[in-house]
């Protein structure tokens, strides 16, 4: 069970990371967790401050004989993204995560862990409360609503942070030194459009399941399938040859994560009910052994069954047809490739949220690119193909990226550091993913920042999963690292 992970170490920090499990933190609902760290710095009788946004800032004074080195800010971000398998009973409003020891592995059963961010919050915590370290003066900066905006970090102020280098603990692959991110920009799409009866018939359920997903930005260049688009696919087949009315589709939960689920529900005519199973059946196959590669093919399911559940009304023919097309047309995974760092995603797009029903067609996607100018041709495209369906599209909450630093002081030190501990040097990259480092150094320009942390597994997915070895090597690199913090 959950407590399990208290036997591992360092123990200061699985602790913290346990508590964590224990309080529900979606994104926009972290305000239990807000209070826990607030109360946990002033209970250490630490100076705790916070702001209006509900971000956290918990001063540390240096140790004695280390007071001339530069400040350090640890930054994590407080929330967790909320994923679930269809057939978990979990409410991440309400219930605790059921987390526990796999092997070399912390996992969560049938959602996600929280190890994105509850590791970086819990190593921070650990550090503040530490008596046997060594380590400058600290700022430990827990920011909310991470994962759906990065308004926690938008919202941090001119003059609140202190420290000359920032820390960030959100990156995901041990052994890795992150010096610069993506930018970000939120697409929304939404139509109305009338509704017919639906024609006697056969009332069928589409079901997507069993893909894999995950993080829209890190795992968007392993080419997974998208729920979304498979499902407009499949029904766009079985309109076109077997008459098919939608009544309803619904993929995707989170804008930042790729859809593993979705669902339709269709009224065919009796006659061809079962030739409509056969081709969505075919049609199931054709596709698995396009993403054999990629995707589990034992657990990828699209399955076309009868269902009680029969519509009384459905989608009119005409826009059933022109918005299967604008879905299927929309632009969807890694657009280009970077030029300056091969093997760098440089542009993507992930259509994350599709729902239709009831004469309302709503979709959410999130836009990366390390280059301005190309995040903007995106929205256009997608933007382009959506009003050809008469669908209007809406582009908000854009967030810059973080250009890497090549003078950078902590870098070096990080980079010796490692190579001294581990007998290998660390990897230093950029990637395509958001990273509040972005926001921050926007509003503290002076920062010397890098982002680090231990091996996460599939973030944003019920297979999220953290290698325990990393956090171990990964805690001991970071107490180093504060220990040999670039003179003033």
């Amino acid at each position: 069970m959950g407590k399990d992970i208290l036997s591992l170490q360092p123990a200061r920090l699985w602790q913290h990371f346990y508590e964590l499990t224990q309080i529900p933190r979606p994104s926009k609902k972290e305000r239990r967790a807000v209070d826990f760290v607030a109360a946990f710095g002033r209970r250490l009788g630490l100076l705790t401050d916070v702001d209006a946004a509900g971000n956290v800032l918990i001063r540390k004074p240096a140790t004695k004989g280390m007071e001339g080195r530069k400040a350090v800010i640890l930054q994590a971000h407080l929330d967790m993204v909320p994923q679930k398998n269809s057939d978990t009973a979990h409410d991440f409003e309400r219930d605790p995560i059921d987390a526990y020891i796999s092997g070399e592995f912390v996992r969560a059963r049938g959602t996600t862990l929280g190890a994105d961010n509850g590791i970086g919050v819990a190593a921070a915590m650990a550090v503040l409360e530490a008596t046997d370290i060594e380590c400058p003066n600290i700022e430990a900066l827990f920011t909310v609503d991470e994962e759906t905006g990065m308004s926690g970090a938008l919202a941090v102020q001119p003059g609140w942070l202190q420290g000359d280098i920032l820390l960030n603990l959100d990156s995901e692959e041990e052994g890795e030194l992150c010096v610069g991110c993506a930018g970000g920009l939120d697409g929304s799409f939404s139509a109305t459009y009338s509704e017919q009866d639906a024609a006697p018939g056969a009332a069928l359920k589409l079901s997507i399941t069993g893909l894999r997903g995950g993080h829209s930005g890190v795992d968007v260049a392993l080419g997974r399938a998208n729920a979304n688009k498979v499902a407009a696919r499949v029904l766009k087949r079985l309109t076109e040859k077997h008459g098919a009315q939608l009544a309803s589709l619904e993929g995707g939960t989170l804008r930042n994560a790729i859809p593993r689920e979705a669902f339709a529900l269709v009224v065919v005519p009796n006659a061809s009910a079962e030739a409509a199973r056969q081709e969505a059946a075919a049609l199931a196959q054709i596709i698995a052994g396009e993403y054999a590669a990629v995707e589990n093919a034992e657990e990828v399911k699209i399955a076309l069954e009868p269902t009680p559940d029969a519509p009384k009304k459905v989608m009119n023919a005409a826009a059933q047809r022109a918005l299967l097309s604008a879905i299927l047309a929309c632009p969807n995974g890694v657009i280009r490739m970077s030029d300056a760092i091969p093997g760098l995603v440089e542009t993507s797009t992930n259509l994350a949220i599709v729902k239709i029903g009831e004469g309302k067609v709503t979709a959410s996607s999130l836009l990366r690119s390390s280059v301005d100018s190309a995040k903007e041709h995106l929205a256009e495209c997608m933007e382009a193909a959506f009003s050809l369906a008469g669908v209007q599209s809406s582009f908000t909450g854009g967030y810059p990226g973080w250009k890497p630093n090549p003078d950078s002081a902590i870098l070096k030190t990080m980079r010796d550091l490692y190579e001294a501990m581990f007998g290998e040097a660390p990897r230093v990259r950029a990637i395509h993913a958001g990273l509040e480092c972005g926001l921050l150094g926007g509003v503290y320009p002076k920062l010397d920042m890098i982002s680090f942390g231990p091996t996460i597994l599939n973030p944003h997915s019920p297979d999220e999963r953290v290698e325990i070895s990393a956090v171990e090597k990964w805690w001991v690199f970071l107490l180093a690292t504060l220990k040999n913090a670039p003179a003033n």
